[in-house]
């Protein structure tokens, strides 16, 4: 039997909302439009704006307000104190009112369905922002059991940490070094450890052939982890980065198990896999902002 895969970042978030285990780690996430927007840029400040269906962090934008540092024109003309500013790969662009950056926005989505999500501020890695990878997967009794963690460092001037976008791999202690002890980071830990099996139990309600499991997650400044993304088809060579070698081993051993790896294979685990779900439901969810 084939594993799942779900490529709508919609519809992976409406299966997770109904365990109320979860709600506090989702942030707030909708369908884009201009009133969704508007009303969590006034909540949140900062938001994001992806495809519902994409890879490797293609198509992300940020959008804040207010942009801090007004600029002043050589005319000794200034902007607004308050414009919004839209980051898009490298690029920075400022615009004077919410109809400007929508339309801005809208440019680059197209006809395509894009989803917007309450930013959360990253921790930084020797002054980049960096994020965390949750694997999870069956394991040999038909379990769900999260199996790595790694740190993924944005590029520099970028908003994304994807590796496949220029981000750097780094190991979950050394990200947390600056920002806690030991003992808080080894309950992070514990804490992931236990919300990636959660997640992967309640996404199998509604896709049970389902095998493993990403989860990208922020870390904010009182180290709470926020579920950003779930990956149905998560990278799993990258754990053969760490320094632990028997974290890959025992992560290859599952995949070989369950059907992702052939048993004989030496080789990077190839991305094979049945065509993913792309039904997205019309339920409306809308999480209450907070401080």
């Amino acid at each position: 039997m084939s594993i799942q895969r779900v490529s709508s970042k919609w519809a992976k978030t409406i299966a997770m909302v109904p365990n109320p285990k979860l709600i506090p780690y989702i942030p707030d996430t909708r369908l884009y439009s201009r009133e969704n927007l508007k009303e969590m840029l006034e909540a949140y400040k900062i938001v994001y704006v992806k495809p519902d269906s994409g890879t490797y962090g293609r198509g992300v934008m940020r959008a804040e307000t207010p942009y801090e540092s007004p600029l002043t024109l050589g005319n000794n003309a200034s902007i607004p104190d308050s414009p919004y500013c839209l980051r898009f790969g490298t690029s920075r662009s400022i615009y004077e009112s919410l109809d400007e950056l929508h339309e801005a926005i809208m440019s680059h989505i197209a006809r395509r369905t894009f989803i917007v999500q309450r930013g959360i501020q990253l921790l930084n890695y020797q002054g980049r922002p960096f994020d965390l990878r949750v694997l999870t997967q069956k394991n040999l009794q038909g379990q769900w059991e999260t199996t790595g963690f790694i740190g993924r460092v944005a590029a520099a001037g970028k908003v994304i940490t994807n590796y496949h976008s220029g981000g750097t791999i780094a190991e979950f202690q050394a990200l947390l070094s600056g920002h806690s002890g030991r003992q808080e980071a080894a309950q992070l830990e514990r804490r992931l450890a236990l919300l990636g099996e959660r997640t992967g139990r309640q996404l199998e309600k509604n896709y049970p052939r389902l095998k493993e499991i990403g989860l990208d997650i922020a870390v904010d400044e009182r180290l709470h982890p926020w579920i950003l993304e779930v990956n149905t088809l998560p990278s799993l060579y990258v754990f053969g980065k760490l320094s632990d070698k028997n974290i890959y081993k025992r992560i290859r051993k599952y995949a070989v198990a369950y059907g992702r790896i052939p048993a004989k294979s030496t080789s990077a685990p190839v991305k094979k896999s049945a065509p993913r779900t792309k039904s997205r439901p019309s339920t409306v969810w809308k999480k209450k902002a907070s401080s």
